[in-house]
């Protein structure tokens, strides 16, 4: 079997005598696939993220709640341990996330109605949903 190019398979490949061969890895990058469709996959990733709906709190656990925070205005001076729950919205969709936070309380403040940690935190009351603290199972119970 004879071929157009017999004459020639038997000669080396030709060198540059100015560049340098490139190296198999690179010369393999050039043939990865390419992103078409610039960010798509964040926006998928995006989409897939789970958020949860905010949860209301009926009045009888609102009223605790508020015992709660009234006891712990009492007790601020000690700078008493809590651990606060509180929603915090989402910045690119609906809902958000339930995020528990520890520390040492500095002051619950009227306006804004908030919850000051000693370590600069301020969770605003609206979004806290459970506060425990062992101080409080002294009073509440």
């Amino acid at each position: 079997m004879s071929g157009a190019y017999d004459d020639i398979l038997h000669f080396a490949r030709p060198a540059s005598k100015k560049h340098t061969p490139m190296p198999m890895e690179d010369r393999a990058a050039q043939f990865l696939p390419f992103a078409a469709l610039t960010g798509y996959d964040a926006a998928v990733s995006e989409t897939a993220r789970l958020t949860e709906e905010r949860v209301e709190l009926d009045a009888q656990e609102a009223e605790r709640l508020g015992e709660k925070l009234a006891a712990l205005i009492k007790r601020q001076q000690e700078q008493p341990e809590l651990s606060l729950l509180y929603f915090v919205p989402d910045t690119r969709k609906a809902g958000g996330a339930y995020v528990r936070l520890n520390g040492r309380l500095k002051k619950i403040t009227d306006f804004p109605r908030c919850v000051c940690l000693t370590d600069g935190s301020r969770i605003p009351i609206e979004d806290i949903v459970a506060v425990e603290s062992p101080c409080l199972l002294e009073n509440i119970d």
